[in-house]
């Protein structure tokens, strides 16, 4: 038991526990339902440790458990994380958590700057060196719909993630690479400090603001369709 408590205490001054604090931020201080992704294949590489050798989103997805799994329980997401202190930390989207609009991170960097000119207030922002994702508040398939039939074209490399879809949240690694905040979920606080914060009941009991799905859709697509290439780098 000695062996096991001091390799313990060893992962908690090597900093390897920033994923369970991170993803206890999310589930207890903010109710955001998460659960562990299945990660990078060995060696921390570019492929995926599930048995797909085509897997589409490498180590930034459920597995086991799957997606259904994912909770506010603190217990649970202990559990979990001790487990596999390095398991990437997957939000489960839709219902009353989250939801987000996702786009390739060459655009995006062109698109969050257009944003920022036409004055659209943003919340968190989530970069991998794929793909960004723009955190929206909850929306269903209904209002989805009728936002996407109103517009007279969508860029087609824009995802959306609401019910029953995932985004992979900081401070993971996937196959990808690293994830970060791009846009810190607590303006004012460095991403790094969040889980301290939340340790010593600090400013993230609160759940960041986020901004109608409607609202960023409506720039995004304004912003594309006014660029001089016709909105081409909101492409692939």
């Amino acid at each position: 038991m000695r062996e096991i408590l001091g390799r313990r205490r060893r992962l908690r001054r090597g900093g390897r526990t920033a994923p369970l604090d991170a993803a206890l931020t999310c589930a207890t201080a903010w109710r955001w339902p998460v659960l562990p992704g299945v990660g990078p294949g060995v060696g921390g590489g570019r492929g995926c440790a599930c048995p797909d050798p085509e897997c589409a989103v490498p180590g930034a997805h459920p597995f086991d458990p799957g997606l259904l799994a994912a909770t506010t329980d603190e217990r649970m997401v202990r559990w979990w994380w001790t487990n596999r202190p390095g398991a990437p930390i997957v939000l489960a989207t839709g219902g009353r958590a989250p939801c987000a609009l996702s786009l390739p991170a060459v655009a995006a960097v062109g698109a969050l700057a257009a944003l920022d000119r036409m004055g659209v207030r943003l919340g968190p922002v989530v970069a991998t060196p794929t793909r960004w994702s723009i955190l929206v508040a909850p929306y269903d398939l209904e209002r989805l719909g009728e936002l996407l039939y109103a517009q007279d074209w969508v860029p087609s490399s824009l995802r959306f993630h609401g019910e029953g879809g995932y985004i992979v949240l900081p401070p993971s690694v996937a196959g990808a690479g690293q994830v970060r905040w791009e846009r810190s979920p607590v303006p004012g606080i460095r991403p790094r400090a969040l889980g301290r914060t939340r340790k010593s009941g600090g400013a993230v009991a609160a759940a960041p603001w986020l901004p109608d799905v409607g609202a960023v859709l409506d720039a995004l697509v304004e912003a594309s369709t006014g660029a001089p290439d016709g909105g081409s780098r909101l492409a692939y």
